[in-house]
C-alpha cells in the first residue's frame, strides 16, 4: 500500500462560522482571519494505491459551479486535483474507487463534472463511488439547515451513472480500511481509519477541520448536532492520544498531519507534520 496527500485547491470560509461560540479573539490565534473575517482552508484529499485499486478519498470542490458560486469562497492558489494526480503519474481515469466522507459540496463536488455539451457526467468514469445508505437518504432529503451544502448536481448524477455503492458492515472487505461513523456534523459522516507502515492514520474530514479545532468547545457552526460533535470528538481524541494516531487534516491549509496528547487541560496538539516526514 502507498498513500499520497492530494491537494485539490484552497478556499476561505467565515471564521465565526468555523468556530461557533468561540470568540474571534481566541480562535484567531491559530486561524488568523483576513479583513473580511475569512480564514484559509484546504481541500486536501487522500489517494491510496493498494494492489490493483486506486482509491481517492473525497474530491474537493470541483469546477462546474458558476463564477458567482465560487465568489463566495475566495478560491486561491494553484492546486488542482488533476495537477496533483499528474505529479504522481496518475490520471483520473486510473481511479478505481472514490470514497466520499460525506456529500457536502466541498467534499464531493469534484465527483461530477460538466462536459462540453453542458451535461453532468462522472469525473471518474472507471470508479465506484462509495457512500452509505443513511447519509445518502439524509443528503437527498435535506433539512433546511444543510440544504445549501447538498447540491443536487453533485449528488443525483452519481446514482444515475450507476457508479454508486453503499458501505455496509463488511466495509473493510469492501474498501480495504476501517471506517469510523460520526453524526454530529452530518448524519453518518465516514472517517477512514487506515493501518499504514505500522501506524494508524485517520482521515479527519469535518470532525477535526484544523489543528485549531482540537479543544472540545471549538465546534463549527455548520454542525447539525454540536453537542454530539463534542461527545464524538472527546471520545475520538482520547483514543487518538492513547494510541498515538496520526490525524490527516483535510481542511488545515498549513498542516497535513498532527498528533495529540493528554494534558491537564484535556487533549491538546502534540505535533504537526508533513506527510512525507513521517511516511515514505
Amino acid at each position: 500500500m502507498k498513500i499520497y496527500p492530494i491537494e485539490t485547491g484552497n478556499f476561505k470560509l467565515d471564521g465565526g462560522a468555523m468556530f461557533g461560540v468561540v470568540p474571534k479573539s481566541i480562535w484567531q490565534r491559530t486561524n488568523p482571519a483576513d479583513a473580511n473575517n475569512m480564514i484559509e482552508m484546504s481541500m486536501r484529499c487522500m489517494l491510496i494505491e493498494n494492489g490493483n485499486r486506486l482509491i481517492l478519498i473525497d474530491t474537493g470542490l470541483g469546477n462546474k459551479q458558476s463564477e458567482n458560486f465560487f465568489s463566495y469562497y475566495y478560491l486561491f492558489g494553484d492546486f488542482s486535483l488533476d495537477k496533483s494526480l499528474k505529479k504522481l503519474g496518475f490520471h483520473r481515469d486510473d481511479i478505481t474507487d472514490v470514497f466520499l466522507t460525506h456529500l457536502h459540496f466541498d467534499h464531493c463536488g469534484g465527483v461530477i463534472e460538466r462536459n462540453e455539451n453542458g451535461l453532468l457526467v462522472p469525473a471518474f468514469k472507471n470508479a465506484k463511488v462509495w457512500s452509505n445508505n443513511k447519509h445518502w437518504k439524509w443528503a437527498t432529503e435535506p433539512n433546511a439547515r444543510e440544504r445549501a451544502s447538498f447540491l443536487t448536481e453533485n449528488i443525483i448524477p452519481i446514482k444515475e451513472s450507476g457508479q454508486l455503492e453503499f458501505i455496509h458492515r463488511n466495509y473493510n472487505d469492501q474498501i480495504g480500511f476501517d471506517v469510523i461513523f460520526v453524526d454530529g456534523h452530518t448524519e453518518k459522516q465516514m472517517l477512514p481509519k487506515i493501518t499504514y507502515q505500522g501506524k494508524t492514520v485517520v482521515f479527519m474530514a469535518d470532525l477535526l477541520p484544523t489543528v485549531g479545532h482540537i479543544p472540545l468547545p471549538y465546534v463549527m457552526g455548520y454542525d447539525t448536532r454540536p453537542l454530539l460533535t463534542i461527545k464524538e470528538k472527546a471520545a475520538f481524541l482520547k483514543q487518538a492520544a492513547d494510541k498515538e494516531f496520526y490525524l490527516f487534516l483535510e481542511h488545515d491549509a498549513y498542516n497535513e498531519l498532527c498528533t495529540v496528547k493528554h494534558t491537564e487541560k484535556g487533549v491538546r496538539l502534540n505535533n504537526t507534520y508533513k506527510f512525507k516526514d513521517i511516511f515514505n
